[in-house]
């Protein structure tokens, strides 16, 4: 599998970027979208999408970032459509049997309902108690790997 690009992101995600910023920036030179947008752009998708505990941001990231590359150009164009979402379950498909979910809080084992809005400090033992730093380096591998499989 491609490490590369898992452990850019995870290095990303250890410096302070949430796990949706940290998976799509780490493929942001590979599709010419410049970092500032794809930071802003992915912002939101953090903690499951804003701390609700919903899709993995790291899950958010890999899809994003496989748009970039095969999202259909003509909304109207239902082959094209239905290949791309084929994409999409493919990665998520893979992410969830290499982690047990695409779900957040399944991930972090949680109870079911949103967490406050209020991030955690990110601190040494922040990041010894979650398993995001590995989850954001296993989305960003599969996508790579999945990208090299359709070259």
């Amino acid at each position: 599998m491609n490490t590369e690009k898992g452990e850019q992101a995870k290095q990303r995600f250890l410096s302070g970027q949430n796990c949706a910023q940290a998976v799509l920036c780490a493929f942001c030179k590979d599709f010419g979208l410049d970092e500032q947008t794809a930071l802003t752009l992915s912002a939101c998708f953090g903690g499951g999408l804003g701390r609700q505990r919903e899709v993995c941001g790291a899950v958010s990231g890999m899809c994003m970032a496989l748009a970039l590359k095969y999202a259909p150009k003509d909304p109207t164009d239902h082959e094209q459509k239905a290949a791309f979402y084929a994409r999409i379950q493919e990665v998520c498909r893979r992410f969830k049997e290499e982690n047990g979910s695409i779900i957040c809080r399944e991930l972090l084992a949680l109870p079911p309902g949103p967490s406050l809005p209020t991030p955690e400090k990110r601190t040494s033992a922040y990041y010894g108690t979650r398993p995001c730093p590995d989850k954001v380096k296993s989305a960003a591998a599969i996508l790579a790997q999945y990208l090299e499989e359709q070259k």
